[in-house]
């Protein structure tokens, strides 16, 4: 689990939208690739899943006013999911702070 500081107040329903319209365009441009990103957020719970690659969920964010808290639940995966959780952690950083 990774925890971001939410220095520009960020609520749930925000990030879940900057999420759906900004984060695809940003992490296919720092790959090259065009990948199908699905989301689903509940309260202050947003579930991120990239279904053409890896089954089920990859990483929840818990949102509060002072910080996101990114945990990667695809790290039993065979799959490596740290340069995914990178650039999520970036795309956060930047519109955290």
């Amino acid at each position: 689990m990774t925890t971001i500081k939410n220095v520009q107040p960020l609520s749930a329903e925000k990030l879940f939208d900057l999420l759906k319209t900004q984060f695809g365009p940003y992490i296919d441009s720092k790959l090259d690739t065009n990948l199908s990103i699905e989301y689903a957020h509940v309260y202050d719970v947003i579930n991120v899943s990239f279904p053409e690659i890896i089954e089920g969920t990859v990483f929840t964010l818990i949102v509060n006013d002072n910080e996101v808290e990114l945990t990667d639940n695809g790290e039993d995966t065979e799959y490596n999911t740290d340069l995914l959780e990178q650039h999520l952690h970036e795309f956060l950083n930047e519109q955290l702070s």
